[in-house]
């Protein structure tokens, strides 16, 4: 008989509990190192290491799969907050000169046709906190308790609408004014139709002197109720029939607000 050998097999020791202790390794490792790059710990962002070791130890994400976004502490929101309001402040301000040297400039080239033409009786410019106002008295424009305008007083609109097509940003404003004086003609009934013709017609010809974007433009009639000097004599009553164009700033509510 065959003599038959025994054949010994070796047994071998069950290794898989390698893996989990390898895993847990890596992410002390991993922890140690973070905490020793961080100077200072900051406690929010110990947390979500700790939030991202213990997803990894319950089969949800490893802190290296989370995302890279940290949410900003209370201190650096309100720094943020407030680097973004003083950028808004300082753009505010920006916009705001700007403005003022639009209107000073607008100013600037009106006095020079009115120096130039010897219309310093007739037309006059100020800047205000919230308007470039050009004061136009009646007579340059139209014929007593008439709304129709001069055909002279073309190479004025003409003048006023060119600087105004350079400066397409802001708004016009064309205001008729009278004295209180009552009128009953066949044309007009009172004084509140005599200066809403007279704005409307002036700003008409503003419009028709130039290709410029009419929705920018509105005309209204104040009658004799918004005076600038005495209704009592006649140089008053003079000064109060008038025609406004006001170019009006778009910043005036912010700079009230700003110091």
């Amino acid at each position: 008989m065959k003599k038959h050998k025994k054949e010994h097999h070796e047994e071998h020791i069950d290794e898989t509990w390698l893996i989990p202790y390898a895993d847990l390794l890596t992410l002390l490792l991993a922890l140690f190192i973070i905490l020793f790059a961080s100077s200072q710990v900051d406690e929010k962002k110990y947390a979500q290491v700790m939030q991202g070791l213990n997803s990894a130890f319950n089969g949800g994400l490893s802190v290296f799969e989370q995302s890279n976004t940290i949410s900003l502490d209370d201190d650096s929101a309100n720094d943020l907050k407030k680097l973004k309001e003083s950028e808004q402040d300082q753009m505010l301000k920006d916009m705001i000169n700007k403005e003022k040297q639009d209107m000073e400039e607008i100013k600037k080239r009106l006095d020079v046709f009115i120096m130039e033409n010897g219309l310093t009786l007739q037309l006059q410019t100020i800047v205000t906190n919230d308007m470039l106002k050009i004061t136009i008295q009646d007579y340059a424009l139209f014929d007593s308790g008439m709304a129709v305008v001069k055909p002279e007083a073309q190479k004025l609109a003409t003048v006023i609408s060119d600087m105004l097509k350079m400066y397409p940003d802001y708004k016009v404003e064309v205001a008729g004014y009278t004295d209180n004086i009552p009128i009953n003609n066949f044309e007009f009934e009172s004084n509140w139709d005599l200066s809403s013709r007279r704005s409307l017609n002036f700003m008409k010809y503003l419009l028709n002197s130039n290709s410029i974007d009419q929705a920018r433009f509105r005309s209204i009639g104040y009658g004799e109720y918004q005076p600038i000097d005495t209704n009592e004599t006649s140089e008053g009553r003079a000064k109060n029939r008038r025609v406004d164009v006001n170019i009006i700033r778009n910043m005036i509510e912010a700079k009230t607000m700003l110091p």
